[in-house]
């Protein structure tokens, strides 16, 4: 069993035995009824006396009283169980993703398939173990009965049991393959779909919205036959299952006819097997969904696996060793690149070094419906810290309430209040990539001012990846990396007579 899916059995070891005993308990009942039936029909049709009749049928309405009960525990762990795991799931996925930067080389909705869809179908293990076991339980009890009829009939249900489970078993490779596919190219298309939504501004500005339609369609289209191959894989295991039922109660029932005319078994013998043969159908359908459950948990554990246990991605290109490009403690340190792997690499190389560092990236998502939401570190911060961080980033102005990621604020007023956020979260080393390409340049020049006497003020070493003067000139240096050549450390009045670095910032 894949290592995924055995970690969510043992964790919800406890959960998953009671929902299989509730549900194994639902399925003996339920097997049992028949039995109990046909012993009513033996007592009335031999005279037996009005008490024993009476027991009978009161033993078949505690069976159903049983059965409902077990019914009923079964789906509320079982539920339970599936939601807490497959949320524990997506909360691991999600803090790999966002602090050790797992999954980076993966589009953003590739991964938000992964933990929607795929963290709820690894959790639901536990309902295929569920299925199996009971589906397990009711067969073995049906072919117990049958064999205290007729050990001919009892064996011979016994023996194609097995066979029709090896049946069914034999195709889910086959689905746990079309799954996979299924999965993945759902996954693409989701990720297309962010990606073309992000950028349909700038796909209308050029006329690439045709292109763009093509492209979408033509991934969909991909997707749409993933699924269909899925689908088809489904039903043929549902189908081979149903058929091999139908044909399991026919041959049963005639052979019990048979046995009947001949004096072999009673009536009620006869109506308990038949009984027994078309309720085994119910444990031999659990049997196929439980193994068609097993096989999607299996191709959405491969996906999750990666995230899960993966290692943070490291560059192939070597960092620079330069001294002179470490931060320094309370140090505004500015990085123009005309290579942004460059800048990447250098980044990378500063973080390894700071236990508690904050990259606030370019384009900005606020989150909540208000001012205090959006500010909101996550670490309690003091009133007075967070009025400065608002006042040195020039974001008192903001004052509305939020619509989805600060969808009815400027693009100056959300990089602003991002930039808030960053500065009241007072982070020992906090990264800035273009913070302030959407504000005006007096603007930025305040903002600048704050940023540097609130991170200074608190020893906080910040890095401003940005090609913009106004920021420049409140460094305290400023590394240029060229696409050639090596790096230069200096200040940003002295690099700007340097033409390689005038031409990259005075545009």
């Amino acid at each position: 069993m894949h290592p995924v899916l055995a970690g969510v059995l043992h964790r919800r070891a406890r959960s998953l035995a009671l929902a299989c005993v509730a549900s194994a308990g639902h399925q003996i009942c339920e097997a049992l009824i028949p039995l109990a039936i046909g012993l009513s029909v033996d007592h009335a049709v031999d005279g037996g006396s009005p008490m024993s009749i009476v027991l009978a049928v009161g033993g078949v309405l505690a069976l159903f009283a049983v059965l409902a009960a077990g019914g009923g525990v079964n789906y509320w762990r079982l539920t339970s169980a599936t939601t807490r795991e497959a949320h524990d799931l997506r909360i691991r996925a999600a803090s790999r993703i966002l602090t050790d930067g797992v999954g980076a080389q993966r589009r953003p909705g590739d991964l938000s398939t992964v933990l929607v869809s795929d963290t709820r179908a690894v959790a639901e293990v536990l309902r295929a173990a569920v299925l199996l076991i009971s589906g397990t339980a009711g067969l073995l009890v049906t072919v117990a009965v049958l064999l205290s009829i007729d050990p001919w009939l009892g064996l011979g249900v016994a023996a194609g049991v097995p066979a029709l489970g090896l049946a069914v078993n034999r195709i889910s490779p086959l689905l746990e393959r079309r799954i996979a596919d299924r999965q993945h190219t759902a996954g693409s298309a989701a990720a297309l779909a962010a990606e073309l939504v992000q950028a349909l501004r700038p796909l209308r500005g050029f006329g690439g919205v045709g292109e763009a339609i093509r492209r979408y369609r033509g991934v969909n289209l991909t997707s749409r036959d993933a699924a269909l191959r899925s689908a088809t894989a489904s039903a043929a295991a549902e189908g081979i299952g149903a058929v091999a039922s139908g044909l399991v109660l026919v041959g049963t029932t005639a052979v019990a006819a048979a046995m009947t005319l001949s004096g072999r078994i009673g009536v009620g013998g006869f109506v308990t097997v038949v009984a027994m043969v078309a309720f085994a159908g119910e444990p031999v359908d659990r049997i196929a969904a439980g193994i068609k459950q097993l096989a999607i948990s299996r191709a959405s554990a491969v996906r999750i696996a990666v995230l899960l246990d993966g290692v943070r991605p490291r560059s192939a290109d070597p960092a620079p060793t330069d001294a002179d490009l470490a931060v320094r403690e309370g140090e505004l340190l500015g990085v123009v690149a005309t290579d942004p792997d460059s800048a990447d690499t250098l980044i990378a190389t500063l973080a390894a070094t700071h236990p508690d560092v904050l990259v606030e990236p370019h384009l900005v998502h606020l989150l909540g419906r208000t001012l205090a939401d959006a500010l909101d570190t996550g670490h309690d911060t003091d009133p007075a810290t967070l009025r400065r961080a608002v006042g040195a980033a020039q974001a008192t102005d903001v004052s509305a309430a939020l619509l989805d990621g600060g969808a009815n604020l400027s693009g100056g007023q959300r990089q602003r209040v991002a930039l808030a956020r960053a500065l009241a979260a007072q982070p020992s080393l906090l990264i800035l990539r273009d913070p302030l390409t959407a504000v005006d340049a007096v603007t930025e020049d305040r903002v600048g001012a704050g940023l540097a006497a609130m991170r200074r003020d608190g020893r906080g070493s910040t890095v401003v990846v940005t090609t913009s003067p106004t920021l420049l000139a409140r460094c305290d240096r400023v590394a240029f990396l060229p696409g050639l050549g090596t790096s230069r450390v200096s200040t940003h009045d002295q690099l700007v007579t340097d033409a390689e670095y005038a031409a990259a910032v005075l545009r």
